[in-house]
């Protein structure tokens, strides 16, 4: 049977979207993630730069692929690689595009999840899979993270 342990949450702050046109596979854009924060019972720490490197397809539904890194307060390092997805109806999307704050729960925002570490304490992370569900703002995204046991 899976079920899920909450492991940490993730508020990390963006950088403005980047265009890069209608490509074969949908629409490119590109989000540098700049900072942030990593709060949980396991794990606290600072989220170092990274990107969403993202495609809207002609469904309408962002395909987004995430990698940053974690250090811990501990100075430890983690990488994250997050696969996801977020889609809803046209206008709540339109609204999120605007920047506008919306209800998480009249959107789907999921993403899947690995992590690396070279550090002992942290070796668990290499070992697990997790999901998040998420909330975007304007220039952020809020993420709860989960382990799937």
């Amino acid at each position: 049977m899976i079920s899920q342990a909450p492991i940490f949450t993730i508020h990390a702050e963006l950088a403005d979207v980047r265009h890069f046109g209608q490509t074969p596979y949908g629409e490119r854009r590109v989000i540098d993630i700049l900072g942030g924060r990593v709060e949980g019972p396991r794990l606290k720490g600072k989220i170092l730069p990274g990107a969403d490197w993202q495609i809207v397809r002609p469904d309408g539904v962002a395909d987004l692929k995430a990698r940053y890194g974690i250090e811990t307060d501990d100075g430890a390092r983690v990488l994250v690689h997050s696969d996801g997805l977020r889609h809803g109806p046209p206008e709540v999307i339109a609204a999120l595009g605007r920047g506008e704050t919306v209800e998480p729960s009249r959107y789907y925002f999921r993403t899947f999840m690995r992590f690396e570490s070279a550090d002992p304490a942290l070796a668990w992370l290499n070992r697990i899979l997790a999901l998040g569900t998420g909330a975007r703002e304007r220039l952020a995204v809020h993420l709860d993270v989960y382990e799937v046991v």
